[in-house]
């Protein structure tokens, strides 16, 4: 019983990371540079991760689901991910050349972006807490085993990103960088002005 629930909250959880979002757009960008990003920010994002599904096991997802909160996530989140779009955006002429986006090591960005991304907060706050609530059942291993499976799932698809982008900008060049860099930029805008759309929809 136990190893059903596990292979079903890894199939979730795979459903959830492999999900287009900004830290996919991040790692793909900062791929091109250094095959070895994706344990970075997958260790950036276990950083805001873990202590949060702790936090969601011990009754405080409901805090996340308050109003103010989830539209003060959303524009500060919305605004953040403006200024990385842009950012990128600005690189794509010259992709060496630092323009906001690579200020932020992959450690930081993992961090920063988790805990900006009012999706994930919620998928946590919701989803997250019945399988913390499933693997409750089985005691604390149950609890350490599902959220440590969670993390190898977003370690795996994270290092994936980036060694794939890696082998591509170093087989076709530059020429690709660009491209990725205006198609992760766009993405990055997107996602801007859905999260802050979304905040603002909860104050009208």
């Amino acid at each position: 019983m136990f190893v059903s629930f596990l292979i079903k909250a890894v199939l979730i959880s795979l459903m959830g990371v492999m999900s287009p979002g900004p830290i996919t757009a991040v790692t793909v960008s900062k791929g091109t540079e250094n095959p070895h990003v994706g344990i970075q920010i997958a260790i950036g994002h276990f950083i805001v991760e873990f202590p949060l599904a702790i936090l969601i096991a011990v009754g405080m997802g409901k805090f996340l689901e308050i109003s103010w909160v989830r539209i003060a996530i959303g524009i500060s989140g919305g605004l953040f991910l403006l200024k990385m779009g842009l950012g990128l955006l600005k690189s794509i002429p010259n992709p060496g050349i630092d323009h906001g986006v690579f200020s932020y090591t992959p450690l930081q960005a993992g961090i920063v972006l988790s805990i900006m991304n009012p999706y994930f907060l919620i998928w946590w706050a919701t989803i997250g807490a019945v399988l913390i609530t499933g693997a409750y059942q089985f005691g604390l291993i149950g609890v350490i085993s599902f959220i440590t499976a969670h993390w190898i799932c977003d370690l795996g698809w994270y290092i994936f990103l980036a060694a794939m982008s890696y082998k591509g900008g170093q087989f076709f060049g530059q020429k690709l960088q660009q491209v990725l860099f205006a198609v992760c930029g766009v993405f990055l805008l997107f996602f801007s002005g859905k999260f802050i759309y979304d905040a603002l929809i909860i104050i009208l």
